[in-house]
């Protein structure tokens, strides 16, 4: 239980056992809180000063040797202006935040203390001062950070400076306590009434324990909030971003069988040779290469407005205007198809001059209607495109062999991407008639890359 306790204390308590990139998260959040909670009080110290400055003091005997109002905010200036550089400086460590805690409530009570040596009156005279409810403004500070252990600290350390404050009247060291128990004596008057400051005390108190409680209850959502801002991250690596937005943004949960029709294209990329060279190289190797064929053709896809529905070892296919529907889907595809093969080509060139084998690309593009929607069973799920356009796409990738080129698409997809603005950069080859496996009629194929 101890163990349990310091850990609360001093470790940060329920993210000790969250995932550490999610730690990181939350102490990257506290972080910008410190500096935020730095400048408040910095803030704080400017205004006050101004207040001090700008205004004359209420009639009465004032002793100035014992106005220690500058002195006490020079002090809490410096104190700020410190705690602001270790805080940008991310050095700011939990005891430094409960040090910061006592020199705040320390500095307010001292300040308090002061009054009936500037006044020239009893103790009991400082007890009435209005500057306490500044206690409250440091206690709420400490929201900030989303920890209740500083709130209640704070809470705990003024409830204790203000009882300290008043024993000390109660000592009669400051002049005469004057104990009473009538109300409006002890209002009208230099006089104690214990039950006054008791009720301040459990106010303040009370006060601490509603805002920890509350504190509890945000950075409990707090955390599962950051829980599932990294994990929505991770999401977003495992699914196209455009998917991975649609599962975030669903109204109601996505089950299996849900989808739409969509006007599509859909890109085919397959990496030749592949198959040969992962049985001559060692598996990190392999992996390596995979990255890199993919590294460099993803970015492409995305660029062109596609999203990626699968890695299919090493083929890749894409859609466009499935996860949204798009007016220029065979256009987008068309350019994000010229973007890879040149890209492919570069890379090639690379190899060689590395003394590597070359590695080449085989594409195809097509068009249709297909649909988008979820697929798989109560345990796991999956989006992706469901269609003709799918298959034709993966024949025609295939076909590229039979026609000893790298990149095809058909011709009604190539007529369709110019109607949507595509524009290609030289003259396309034709080929009419042409038998694909698979495929009942003949299709006519445009080359996109020999």
């Amino acid at each position: 239980m101890l163990a349990r306790f310091r850990g609360w204390l001093f470790g940060g308590g329920d993210a000790a056992e969250l995932p550490e990139r999610v730690r990181d998260a939350i102490r990257r959040q506290q972080e910008q809180s410190e500096i935020l909670i730095g400048w408040i009080q910095f803030g704080i110290v400017i205004l006050v000063s101004g207040v001090y400055e700008g205004t004359s003091m209420a009639e009465g005997l004032v002793q100035a040797d014992y106005s220690l109002e500058r002195e006490v905010l020079a002090i809490y200036a410096g104190f700020c202006v410190v705690r602001l550089i270790l805080a940008y400086l991310r050095l700011l460590r939990p005891w430094m935040l409960y040090l910061s805690v006592i020199a705040d409530v320390v500095l307010l009570m001292g300040l308090i203390y002061s009054f009936h040596y500037k006044y020239a009156q009893p103790a009991a005279f400082y007890l009435k001062v209005p500057t306490l409810l500044y206690v409250f403004l440091f206690i709420a500070l400490r929201a900030l950070r989303f920890e209740a252990r500083f709130v209640l600290f704070a809470g705990a350390t003024a409830a204790v400076g203000w009882a300290w404050l008043t024993y000390y009247v109660t000592t009669g060291q400051g002049g005469p306590p004057n104990r009473t128990h009538n109300f409006v004596e002890y209002m009208t008057s230099n006089a104690l009434l214990l039950g006054a400051e008791i009720d301040k005390i459990i106010a303040i108190l009370l006060t601490t324990v509603v805002l920890a409680l509350a504190i509890s209850r945000a950075r409990h959502l707090m955390v599962r909030a950051v829980s599932e801002g990294a994990a929505a991250q991770d999401l977003s690596r495992f699914f196209d971003p455009g998917v991975a937005a649609r599962i975030r943004g669903a109204a109601m949960s996505i089950k299996a069988g849900e989808g739409e029709l969509r006007d599509v294209a859909i890109l085919n990329v397959d990496l030749r040779g592949f198959t040969r060279l992962s049985t001559e190289l060692q598996p990190d190797e392999v992996m390596k290469v995979l990255q890199e064929y993919q590294g460099r053709v993803c970015p492409l896809v995305a660029g062109a407005g596609g999203s990626i529905d699968k890695f299919l070892g090493d083929g890749i296919l894409a859609s466009f205007g499935a996860v949204a529907a798009s007016p220029t889907a065979a256009a987008d595809a068309l350019r994000a198809a010229d973007a890879v093969i040149g890209a492919a080509a570069s890379w090639a060139d690379e190899r060689r001059a590395a003394g590597l084998p070359p590695l080449e690309i085989g594409l195809a593009v097509s068009s249709g209607r297909v649909v988008f929607g979820a697929v798989g069973d109560s345990e796991r799920l999956e989006f992706t495109v469901i269609g003709d356009a799918v298959n034709f796409a993966a024949k025609l990738e295939k076909h590229n062999k039979e026609e000893r080129t790298r990149a095809i698409t058909d011709a009604a997809t190539y007529a369709l991407a110019e109607r949507q603005g595509y524009r290609a950069a030289g003259p396309r080859e034709r080929r009419p008639g042409r038998p694909v496996g698979g495929v009942a009629e003949s299709v006519d194929i445009v080359v996109l890359s020999a």
